[in-house]
Protein backbone atom coordinates (compact mmCIF):
# COMPACT_ATOMS: atom_id res chain seq x y z
CA UNK A 1 0.00 0.00 0.00
CA UNK A 2 1.57 3.30 -0.73
CA UNK A 3 1.59 6.12 1.55
CA UNK A 4 -0.47 8.93 1.44
CA UNK A 5 0.63 12.13 -0.13
CA UNK A 6 2.12 14.71 2.68
CA UNK A 7 0.23 17.93 2.67
CA UNK A 8 2.16 20.83 3.41
CA UNK A 9 0.65 25.25 3.31
CA UNK A 10 2.31 26.40 1.18
CA UNK A 11 3.08 23.56 -1.47
CA UNK A 12 -0.19 21.90 -1.84
CA UNK A 13 0.52 18.17 -2.67
CA UNK A 14 3.95 16.42 -2.45
CA UNK A 15 5.58 13.63 -3.42
CA UNK A 16 4.23 10.66 -1.52
CA UNK A 17 6.17 10.18 2.21
CA UNK A 18 9.08 7.58 1.63
CA UNK A 19 10.09 8.29 -2.30
CA UNK A 20 13.92 9.87 -2.52
CA UNK A 21 13.09 12.35 -4.62
CA UNK A 22 10.88 15.32 -3.85
CA UNK A 23 12.04 17.88 -6.67
CA UNK A 24 12.65 21.23 -4.64
CA UNK A 25 14.95 23.39 -4.16
CA UNK A 26 16.99 21.17 -0.82
CA UNK A 27 16.83 17.85 -3.32
CA UNK A 28 18.78 20.48 -6.21
CA UNK A 29 21.22 21.74 -3.93
CA UNK A 30 21.69 18.35 -2.60
CA UNK A 31 22.64 17.06 -6.17
CA UNK A 32 24.11 19.49 -7.41
CA UNK A 33 26.46 20.09 -3.92
CA UNK A 34 27.77 16.44 -4.74
CA UNK A 35 27.94 16.36 -8.00
CA UNK A 36 30.69 19.63 -8.36
CA UNK A 37 32.35 17.94 -5.15
CA UNK A 38 32.98 15.05 -6.91
CA UNK A 39 34.05 17.13 -10.13
CA UNK A 40 36.32 19.38 -7.90
CA UNK A 41 37.76 16.01 -6.13
CA UNK A 42 38.41 14.25 -9.34
CA UNK A 43 40.28 17.65 -10.75
CA UNK A 44 42.51 17.78 -7.63
CA UNK A 45 43.31 14.37 -8.42
CA UNK A 46 44.42 14.41 -11.73
CA UNK A 47 46.54 18.10 -11.09
CA UNK A 48 47.68 16.21 -8.01
CA UNK A 49 49.48 13.32 -10.80
CA UNK A 50 50.33 15.94 -13.29
CA UNK A 51 52.00 18.06 -11.05
CA UNK A 52 54.05 15.35 -9.51
CA UNK A 53 55.53 14.20 -13.08
CA UNK A 54 57.89 16.68 -13.13
CA UNK A 55 59.81 14.99 -10.59
CA UNK A 56 59.38 12.01 -13.33
CA UNK A 57 60.22 13.53 -16.12
CA UNK A 58 60.56 17.09 -17.05
CA UNK A 59 59.46 16.77 -21.01
CA UNK A 60 55.98 14.36 -19.79
CA UNK A 61 55.56 17.27 -17.28
CA UNK A 62 56.25 19.91 -20.34
CA UNK A 63 54.03 17.98 -23.04
CA UNK A 64 50.69 17.91 -20.08
CA UNK A 65 50.90 21.53 -19.49
CA UNK A 66 51.12 22.05 -23.02
CA UNK A 67 48.11 19.43 -23.99
CA UNK A 68 46.33 21.70 -21.35
CA UNK A 69 46.76 25.14 -22.68
CA UNK A 70 44.31 24.43 -25.99
CA UNK A 71 40.73 26.04 -26.26
CA UNK A 72 38.75 23.22 -25.15
CA UNK A 73 40.78 23.10 -22.29
CA UNK A 74 39.77 26.63 -21.69
CA UNK A 75 36.58 25.99 -21.72
CA UNK A 76 36.86 22.63 -18.86
CA UNK A 77 38.42 25.27 -16.75
CA UNK A 78 35.17 27.89 -16.94
CA UNK A 79 33.40 24.29 -15.97
CA UNK A 80 35.92 24.46 -13.47
CA UNK A 81 35.27 27.08 -11.74
CA UNK A 82 31.62 27.10 -11.99
CA UNK A 83 31.92 24.08 -10.24
CA UNK A 84 34.02 25.85 -7.09
CA UNK A 85 31.98 28.60 -6.76
CA UNK A 86 28.88 26.82 -6.92
CA UNK A 87 30.00 24.66 -4.29
CA UNK A 88 31.61 27.10 -2.35
CA UNK A 89 28.32 29.20 -2.06
CA UNK A 90 26.28 26.78 -1.70
CA UNK A 91 28.65 25.65 0.98
CA UNK A 92 27.91 28.56 2.70
CA UNK A 93 24.48 28.23 2.39
CA UNK A 94 24.82 24.78 4.27
CA UNK A 95 26.92 26.22 7.22
CA UNK A 96 23.71 28.97 7.52
CA UNK A 97 21.48 26.34 7.70
CA UNK A 98 23.43 23.89 10.60
CA UNK A 99 24.01 27.00 13.05
CA UNK A 100 21.30 29.19 12.30
CA UNK A 101 17.43 28.07 12.96
CA UNK A 102 16.02 31.46 10.86
CA UNK A 103 18.34 29.52 7.68
CA UNK A 104 16.19 26.48 8.00
CA UNK A 105 13.33 28.52 7.58
CA UNK A 106 14.37 30.46 4.54
CA UNK A 107 16.35 27.14 2.74
CA UNK A 108 14.64 28.02 -0.44
CA UNK A 109 15.54 31.37 -0.68
CA UNK A 110 18.91 31.11 0.25
CA UNK A 111 19.14 28.56 -2.38
CA UNK A 112 17.82 31.01 -5.39
CA UNK A 113 20.40 33.43 -3.54
CA UNK A 114 22.97 30.94 -4.29
CA UNK A 115 21.95 30.87 -8.11
CA UNK A 116 22.07 34.57 -8.33
CA UNK A 117 25.41 34.70 -6.87
CA UNK A 118 27.07 31.85 -8.95
CA UNK A 119 25.26 33.23 -12.69
CA UNK A 120 26.75 36.91 -11.23
CA UNK A 121 30.58 35.42 -10.95
CA UNK A 122 29.79 33.66 -14.13
CA UNK A 123 29.02 36.31 -16.30
CA UNK A 124 32.31 38.26 -14.58
CA UNK A 125 34.30 35.82 -14.63
CA UNK A 126 33.80 33.84 -18.39
CA UNK A 127 34.23 36.42 -20.90
CA UNK A 128 37.29 37.54 -19.14
CA UNK A 129 38.81 34.18 -19.11
CA UNK A 130 37.34 33.54 -22.81
CA UNK A 131 38.71 36.36 -24.02
CA UNK A 132 41.80 35.23 -22.48
CA UNK A 133 41.74 31.35 -24.13
CA UNK A 134 40.82 32.33 -27.47
CA UNK A 135 43.15 35.52 -28.28
CA UNK A 136 46.55 33.51 -28.37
Amino acid sequence: MKAPPIETPKRGLRAPAGTLYRGTEGMWSWVLHRITGTAIYFFLLVHILDTALIRVSPEAYNAVISAYQTEIMGLGEVALVGAIVFHAFNGLRIILIDFWGWATQHHRLMFWIVVGLWVVTMLAFTPRHLINVFSH
